[in-house]
Formats: structure tokens, sequence, C-alpha cells
């Protein structure tokens, strides 16, 4: 997330060859294609893809979105051209951990109740994109001529159409990108799996743990309900005691005001 509120892609391409009798191995690319050429179809692909987004009530067509003019292109390695390891991880390392609050926005996720204190049309520009968020990712459900009702009369029905917009509004705190930090590649990275793999390993050498020791890390679905007929009974019982007093509350509310709009 870049400080003026867009989202900043670093992608890193690696341009390998293919052995058609093993899909899976990794071969260097065909001679005569150099890093030059990958630097050029980069900038290439850059200026010609396009997509149309969805369309949506406040516009039919969708919005067209297109790669802009920053495309900065920079070879991981040295003058040699070695890569290693160690300089691609410290390449990511870098936009690993930006979130908004470089632009100077910090909240957790935005509900009905809290969208006022950070949305605002007429506001700065982190309202405005709050703001945009929100009403895109509104209900765009529709009210159209359904069916005949039985006494002759027309009745409307509710168009359920999927807002694809409706992520917005869940993501409001993040102006609307709701992308995890890191997209891998299948064949050129590090699984998660062996990454807490190897942290496990590095715990139990550090605190002398027992090779054969077995650390879980799942939750298991137990069921819903109550344990005993008891305590369901209990439950159950306070829950009608609360509607009988919230009931009791409102006809007494309602005969004060009777009371008070007779004698006037």
């Amino acid at each position: 997330m870049q400080r003026r509120g867009a989202v900043h892609f670093h992608v890193l391409l690696r341009l390998d060859g293919a052995d058609p009798g093993d899909k899976d191995a990794l071969v260097p690319p065909p001679a005569g294609i150099t890093a030059d050429d990958l630097d050029d179809a980069v900038h290439v692909a850059a200026r010609q893809i396009t997509v149309s987004t969805p369309p949506h009530p406040d516009r039919p067509d969708g919005w067209p979105v297109a790669w802009g003019e920053q495309v900065d292109v920079r070879r991981v390695g040295s003058g040699d051209g070695d890569v290693t390891d160690a300089k691609v991880a410290a390449y990511l390392a870098k936009y690993a951990t930006k979130a908004t609050e470089v632009t100077g926005h910090a909240s957790t996720r935005l509900t009905s109740d809290t969208i006022d204190a950070y949305a605002d049309p007429d506001g700065d520009h982190l309202a405005r994109l709050i703001d945009a968020c929100w009403r895109l990712g509104r209900p765009t459900a529709t009210r159209t001529i359904g069916s005949t009702a039985r006494d002759g009369d027309r009745q409307g029905c509710l168009d359920t159409t999927a807002n694809p917009y409706a992520g917005l509004r869940r993501w409001a705190h993040m102006l609307g990108f709701g992308g995890h930090f890191l997209t891998k590649a299948r064949r050129y990275s590090v699984t998660f799996a062996l990454l807490r793999d190897t942290r496990a390993t590095y715990r139990r050498a550090e605190d002398n743990e027992p090779a054969d020791t077995l650390t879980t890390g799942t939750l298991t679905y137990l069921g819903a309900g109550w344990r005993t007929d008891g305590d369901a009974l209990l439950a159950n019982t306070a829950a009608r005691q609360r509607r009988e007093s919230r009931r009791v509350g409102r006809e007494e509310l309602a005969h004060a005001a009777w009371l008070t709009g007779a004698a006037a």
C-alpha cells in the first residue's frame, strides 16, 4: 500500500525453459533469450493487458482496468547476473509488512456503526476512498414486478442477484484491497507448510523438546448446544423470563403514554 492510498504490486519474475518430458523440471531458458528479452516482454504485456470489471448500477458497462505508466523493471542480482535466494528474500522483505498505516489510516474492520467515523464523500483522499468502497459495495438488489397474487394484484419481488463488489465493504478498512500481501507461484516458492514445520523444528531445538514430541495445532468441531438437559432448561427459562420482562415493560410504557395523552 503506497502513501497515496494506491495498491503497489511488486512481481518477481523468473524465466525458465520447458522440458516436454518432465513438466516439473527446472531447466534454463532456450539459448538466445536474455534478461533484456524478459524486460521487453514485461513492458509489452503491461501496455496490452486490459480488463473490464463486472457491471454495477453506478456504471452498467463496468470500469476499464489497465496498468499505468509506472512500470519499473529492475533486475534482482549482481552485475554478473547471479541471483541467490538471499537476494530474492531481501527484495521481497521490504514490502511484506506495508499496510494502510503508511497512508495514515488504521482501523479494524468497519461496520454500519463505525463507517461514518471514517467515510466522507467530501473529506480527504482516504475518507473518499473508504466512502467509495462502502457505496460500491452496498446491496444492489432491486424491486421488480413479480408474480400475480391470488387477489389479482401485482406483487413486487426482490431480485437478489449477488453484487460482485460486495467484498469492498468487508475490506473498506484496507481501502478495498482484500488480497494477501504475497501470492506465490507453484514452482518457484516455499510453501507455508514448510515454513511452519521449520519453525516447529527450531522451537523444539530451542526448548530442548524430545524429537518425538507432537505439537497439535488443529481445531476440531465437537458440536453445538447444551451439555445437559438441565443446562438447556436453565437457559430457556432465563430467555423466556427476559422476553416476558421486555413485553411487560413495553406495555407499561404504552399505558403511561396513553395516560399522558388522556390527561392532556
